[in-house]
């Protein structure tokens, strides 16, 4: 039997195969409607493309934090058999995250992806954030961090080297307001963020920490909702010049289009299965296809293309299929 690419693509750290759009809502219809999409979608597609991040941060009105955590607990533990749901709970030295985490984790820990951590300053904060979710029974969940000041950017390397966390997310918005006015509005745009210094230079750091250890990067929201090709833009930039494999949604119109944007087009798709066959046939030996020589340092990178694919219900040969399926 041929060896598998997973066994024989060694060398690199390899980050887990997360669905390219994390949507989040925090209001009740929303959330709803939201599991409701990542249903259809999965349907439509074949393979999750969406995570669904019920949110207890910004989704909590204040005062009702406590009310809103029952309403998420009760939303992740109905949901249904299969869905992918996430919660974001309050900061780690917000009045409500210890509560949060007790009565989530706790009731619902079991039907959690994940669970995703704002305004992660340090590796401190995460190990204050896994102490308190291993308590609650939720030991096995991996942790989402968002990464939104200058100084949890200093320490985006060792938050990534964490071995609970499974992806860094970077948090524009905060990000931005967290210089005081240094930095202005303009830069939480959908153009503006991809080009002001600091933010470019922060989001690099993100990607490449995440990278670094193995983790998935995964970009921030694009606030004008209403204009799709502002989106569009914005994930294409993110996914093929900024290294992020992975980008938050907040509206369900914004899902497609990401999902299309982190998806490898039709002729990558169809060039990696071309190589990658070709080296099937060859034992993963070094081959010649269409007068390039390929060996298992590109061949690494045309099965995560073919991952890729997958996880975006792109068309793929029966053979690629065999071995997704392996």
């Amino acid at each position: 039997m041929k060896a598998h690419p997973r066994e024989v693509l060694l060398g690199a750290r390899s980050a887990p195969l997360l669905p390219v759009c994390d949507h989040y809502s925090g209001v009740e219809a929303r959330m709803r409607k939201s599991l409701q999409l990542q249903a259809e979608l999965q349907q439509a597609f074949g393979t999750c493309v969406m995570d669904v991040t019920l949110d207890c941060e910004d989704g909590a009105p204040v005062g009702g934090e406590a009310e809103h955590a029952a309403l998420v607990a009760e939303l992740a533990r109905t949901a249904p058999p299969g869905a992918r749901v996430a919660v974001r709970v309050h900061a780690v030295d917000h009045p409500a995250f210890a509560s949060d985490v007790a009565q989530i984790v706790a009731q619902a820990g079991q039907r959690l992806c994940h669970v995703m951590v704002p305004k992660v300053e340090s590796v401190d904060d995460v190990a204050q954030a896994v102490a308190a979710i291993d308590a609650a029974g939720g030991a096995d969940l991996p942790l989402h961090v968002l990464i939104e000041s200058p100084r949890a950017v200093h320490h985006a390397f060792e938050i990534a080297a964490h071995p609970r966390v499974q992806s860094l997310s970077f948090g524009l918005m905060d990000f931005v307001s967290a210089h005081g006015g240094a930095v202005p509005a303009q830069a939480m745009t959908s153009t503006g963020q991809f080009t002001h210094p600091l933010v470019v230079r922060a989001k690099l750091e993100v990607a490449s920490a995440a990278h670094a250890w193995g983790k998935v990067p995964s970009h921030g929201v694009v606030t004008e909702i209403a204009d799709r090709a502002a989106l569009r833009e914005a994930a294409r930039r993110a996914a093929r010049e900024f290294g992020y494999t992975r980008m938050w949604s907040i509206h369900p119109d914004q899902v497609l289009p990401i999902v299309e944007a982190f998806a490898p087009d039709a002729a990558e798709v169809e060039q990696a299965q071309s190589v990658l066959e070709a080296a099937l046939r060859a034992d993963w030996g070094p081959v010649n296809v269409g007068g390039v020589l390929h060996d298992r340092a590109s061949y690494r990178y045309w099965w995560q293309v073919i991952e890729r694919a997958h996880r975006t219900g792109r068309p793929l040969g029966s053979t690629m299929k065999a071995l997704l399926d392996a």
